[in-house]
């Protein structure tokens, strides 16, 4: 299995050796592509050291020009892989701009592209580098986005590259490496409920859906049939999955309840309404000079629900709380009868956020924590978990 890693110019240049020994592990043979910036940082001779390949650095080398080399090297390879990817790279690729081998390949490539930017905060935060990105991702590129931390700069924030393991990780997925999950049926919730007042306003909260969806998309990558139901959200669907769009939490109740018996793991990351209206208005509600009561009546309990019917099912829930975090996510898991819970302490304002922090509570074993991990990695670890535990 053949691939090219590119590798721009910046300091966390060098984790790009450790991202190709990591690749080589896994049975990849790896090509490398530095731009000359890249060879500032780390010098040809190290990856060629260590691959037993020829490093490209040129777009036209002297002797090497019997054929076209970026088109013999685009046909050959699975995937090309660019990582770090600075914002000068981000800008050439989606402008079309082909001055240097790495461009030039980027634009002749029909593999997949798989991009892991690493960069200063203020570059990764400006508008140019962000519609940059979003360009690129609407024409399918796949993006393993920076963490936060502290930077080479000294400042704080994301930029950093993502940790080593996790772009390893998230190539070997998209390679098709990682099968563990072919054959099994996934269901996942994601996203808000919404819960009408009258025909203008109405309940709901500020989930995201960001986790559902790093959840199915990692699923799909590892080979499951993925079914998604989603409350309102402004993400791109998963390719692949079979989606079903809800509102309100009874909604999505039954569109829950009539998969639920053919899956084999189950994983709630849906915030669901715990109230709903006990009338919703046909009419707009007007506005008066006295105070307005609202009646309230509790929705269902999914996870209960599944709990008390689950029989081959791994089910997997989750906790957001803003105070005593592991005692309710313990009650919570024993309760609700479920095979694993993940707790996340909301009070510092994670709704929309790429990473998280949290605690996995297991029915059986010990807590796993992750501390500031993006929740693609957290995806991955919750899917490991599940799988596992079928073992």
């Amino acid at each position: 299995m053949n691939i090219a890693l590119g590798v721009t110019g910046c300091i966390a240049a060098y984790k790009a050796v450790e991202i190709m020994r990591g690749l080589q592990k896994a049975g990849v043979s790896v090509q490398v592509i530095l731009t000359r910036a890249a060879a500032e940082f780390v010098t040809p001779l190290t990856f060629e050291s260590l691959s037993s390949r020829n490093v490209i650095t040129e777009m036209f080398p002297q002797g090497q020009n019997r054929d076209i080399q970026h088109i013999s090297i685009a046909q050959s390879i699975r995937m090309l892989v660019v990582a770090p990817a600075t914002a000068n790279i981000l800008g050439k690729f989606a402008h079309g701009i082909a001055d240097d081998f790495l461009s030039t390949l980027y634009l002749s490539c029909p593999a997949p592209v798989v991009i892991a930017p690493a960069m200063n905060v203020q570059m990764w935060c400006h508008p140019a580098v962000r519609a940059n990105v979003a360009t690129l991702r609407s024409r399918g590129n796949r993006f393993i986005d920076p963490e936060p931390g502290r930077l080479a700069c000294g400042m704080e924030g994301e930029g950093r590259l993502a940790p080593v393991e996790v772009i390893v990780a998230r190539v070997l997925e998209a390679l098709g490496a990682d099968r563990s999950m072919e054959g099994l049926k996934v269901l996942v919730t994601a996203g808000p409920t919404v819960e009408d007042l009258d025909p203008v306003r109405f309940l709901s909260n500020r989930s995201s859906g960001k986790m559902g969806y790093a959840v199915a998309l990692t699923a799909l990558e590892r080979g499951a049939e993925v079914h998604l139901v989603t409350g309102p959200t402004d993400l791109e669907v998963p390719p692949g999955a079979h989606v079903v769009r809800v509102r309100s939490a009874a909604e999505m109740k039954d569109a829950v309840l009539e998969i639920f018996p053919d899956m084999d793991i189950v994983v709630k990351a849906a915030a669901v309404a715990d109230y709903r209206p006990a009338e919703t208005a046909m009419q707009k509600i007007k506005k008066k000079k006295e105070d307005a009561v609202l009646n309230l009546v509790p929705t269902d309990d999914i996870l209960a629900l599944l709990g008390e019917r689950k029989q081959r099912q791994i089910l997997v829930g989750f906790a957001a709380e803003t105070e005593n975090l592991l005692d309710a996510a313990r009650g919570k898991l024993e309760r609700k009868n479920l095979d694993f819970l993940v707790a996340n302490d909301i009070s510092s304002g994670v709704f929309g956020s790429d990473t998280s922090s949290v605690h996995i509570l297991c029915r059986h074993g010990e807590p796993v924590v992750l501390e500031r991990q993006t929740k693609r990695a957290i995806a991955g670890r919750i899917l490991d978990l599940a799988v596992g535990s079928r073992l």
